[in-house]
């Protein structure tokens, strides 16, 4: 079937099945985004325990690498591959790297990065450039395109949280990850099934004599940059100012990233007159992306921090239906809470040491605690599949003593904090949960150290309800909060959005894609301006801010999101020239790249008020540069008949 050819909705026929390949991807993506630094960071529901400082820098450097490949990955389409097949590989490369995170260890927790970053480098610069290829250059359905193929990512993205809550909570962070390869492989089922219709939107390779070999590439760009990037890191980490602000590896990146940047600008200073402007306008539009990108995904780092830590989650009203999204609450919540929250019963609460809290935490127990736990006459321990499946989140794996690595660090305040994991290939002894018999029954019980005890009761009054045995508080998970808004308010706004700017062009007042990009960095400043006042609000983590100041902030920056990235996206495929569509869009990702690496750095810090206020006049600062630029980009906009 011609790509040109139109479904009953007046869009292409290819566009459905790049619609729903790409929704199953992205299913994949935000669910471990939206619990990728819980999983890093967590110590009381199995994950790696691993500081909030640790966490960022690699919640950073993954998010600024797998938008970084699409680099590399457009410009193997445009040159080898084309886009069906790189999209094809890149999605198997995907799936084998979720699966890898599905297994509890810090070798495949690396290798399934790795292969995420590869992955995603294939995939996604090429699906939406298969999207351009759908349209003319000059078809009026090209934005309204972009914006259906964007709401299938939002699909994917809001199904990712309703699915990944649940698998954690009545399971393992390792099961969600797994659950994500699943999508993956679907996905690629439907890109499969839909080979032939697609072929049209996998035009030929189109070279120049001017373009740069693949293999000058790889001598000139990428290993100037690898070699630039190295350099980076060991200068910074000799540097006390870089050491104690962004970090010897934010430093290695960004200096990585000086001969990719000198790259694209080769390209547009060796570009043919007719193909100049249109390079040129692109830089305003890849500098507003990259900021764009930096502020909104901080969903799963930032933002992550102050939904898990900082944000009033309780959740009653989860109706017992649907008990499985409603998460228990862990000792760790109650450190800010109000003393109206009730409170664990404290026979529900075992002291232990610091290692042994660490172990709980992991859900390991070496074989020496379990035989000290059974030898105390008012405790059980009692095999997993002997207790109600909504309690097994608390069931552990029993490993020999030897086989248990403790390690001490600091947090980002200088707390000293404790994890515990097994060594790689320990053997599983068995698999147990500890109880205590109250009131004739068997209750499970929560292994904490003297600390956590004393931060559990310490905002509690005379006043405090203590919850029966066996009974926790219920919780929206963070995820549901950073992970379901966006997408779930890009599905609902999309349309509103659409119509309130078709209704300005009945009215003869249309507002060119340019200007759309700077309405959107301004909204998006207004939205961090609503988080910092529910930030202050919340005394900035002394206490615990309302949910709602989180619904507000992702409603009105979606809206910004609206306006930018789908207009972004289309006005890379209107300006590039078709020879170079699959690398200009690889350069878009690549600011993206650059924005989230700086998004990880943030993410490491603190999430008050002041960081809030900062981001905002950040980002006001954009709008204001977009806002010089765009007497230029209308000009090449109209120039091309975009």
């Amino acid at each position: 079937m011609a790509a040109n050819t139109a479904t009953a909705k007046g869009q292409p026929a290819g566009l459905r099945p790049l619609f729903f390949t790409e929704m199953w991807e992205r299913l994949g993506f935000y669910l471990m985004l939206g619990i990728l630094l819980l999983y890093i960071t967590d110590s009381e529901r199995g994950g790696l325990g691993f500081s909030t400082k640790l966490a960022a820098e690699i919640y950073g450097t993954y998010m600024a690498f797998v938008y970084f490949t699409p680099f590399i990955g457009g410009m193997i389409a445009d040159r080898f591959l084309g886009f069906r097949r790189s999209v094809f590989i890149g999605g198997l490369l995907m799936a084998a790297g979720y699966f890898c995170l599905g297994v509890r260890s810090l070798p495949t927790f690396y290798a399934g990065l790795t292969l995420l970053c590869l992955g995603n480098g294939l995939f996604k610069p090429n699906i939406s450039a298969m999207v351009g290829n759908l349209y003319a250059p000059d078809d009026p359905r090209r934005d309204s395109g972009f914006n259906i193929f964007y709401m299938g990512i939002n699909i994917g993205a809001s199904l990712s949280a309703l699915l990944s809550a649940p698998l954690r909570n009545l399971w393992s962070f390792n099961l969600a990850f797994t659950a994500a390869g699943v999508g993956l492989l679907i996905g690629v089922v439907i890109l499969s099934f839909n080979w032939r219709q697609l072929a049209k939107a996998d035009r030929q390779t189109e070279r120049s004599a001017d373009d740069i070999s693949f293999k000058q590439v790889i001598l000139t760009i990428l290993l100037p940059a690898g070699a630039f990037g190295v350099l980076g890191y060991f200068v910074g980490g000799k540097i006390p100012f870089i050491q104690n602000t962004v970090g010897a590896i934010t430093c290695g990146f960004i200096v990585g990233m000086l001969p990719v940047i000198t790259y694209f600008a080769l390209i547009v200073r060796r570009a043919t007159p007719t193909e100049k402007p249109g390079l040129t306008a692109l830089i305003p539009v890849y500098v507003a992306g990259g900021a764009f990108f930096m502020i909104l995904h901080l969903s799963g780092g930032l933002m992550t921090v102050f939904a898990e830590r900082n944000t009033d989650r309780r959740a009653e009203w989860i109706p017992a239906a649907t008990e499985f999204y409603a998460q228990k609450a862990m000792p760790s919540y109650f450190s800010n809470a109000d003393a109206d929250l009730p409170r664990p019963d404290e026979r529900t609460l075992l002291t232990v040491t610091a290692e042994d809290e660490a172990m709980f935490g992991a859900r390991i127990l070496s074989d020496r605690l379990v035989s000290t736990l059974g030898a105390d006459a008012g405790l059980r321990v009692l095999q997993a599949e002997a207790v109600p499946v909504d309690q097994r989140f608390l069931a552990c794996k029993v490993v020999a003593e030897s086989d248990v690595k403790i390690s001490t660090g600091a947090d980002a305040h200088g707390v000293a904090t404790t994890t515990a994991k097994a060594a790689e290939g320990a053997a599983v002894l068995d698999e147990v949960v500890v109880a205590r018999s109250i009131d004739g029954r068997d209750v499970p019980v929560l292994l904490v150290s003297p600390a956590t005890r004393e931060a559990v009761f310490k905002r509690t009054d005379a006043g405090t309800p203590t919850l029966p045995p066996g009974k926790y508080v219920r919780l929206i998970n963070a995820e549901m909060l950073t992970g379901l808004l966006n997408p779930l308010f890009v599905v609902l706004m999309t349309p509103v959005v659409v119509a309130f700017f078709t209704r300005l062009a009945m009215r003869g007042r249309a507002v060119t894609t340019a200007r759309k990009i700077f309405i959107g960095m301004l909204i998006t400043t207004a939205s961090l301006l609503i988080i910092a006042l529910g930030a202050s609000l919340g005394q900035d983590g002394a206490a615990k801010t309302g949910m709602i100041w989180m619904v507000v902030y992702y409603l009105v920056i979606t809206c910004g999101e609206l306006c930018l990235s789908p207009m972004g996206l289309s006005l890379v495929t209107k300006l590039s020239p078709k020879r170079l569509v699959g690398l200009m869009m690889g350069g878009w990702f690549l600011s993206t790249s650059i924005g989230n690496k700086l998004s990880g750095f943030i993410s490491g810090l603190e999430p008050n008020t002041q960081m809030f206020i900062i981001l905002a006049v950040a980002i006001l600062g954009v709008a204001g540069f977009i806002f010089v630029m765009l007497p230029r980009l209308d000009a090449a906009i109209k120039k091309y008949g975009a």
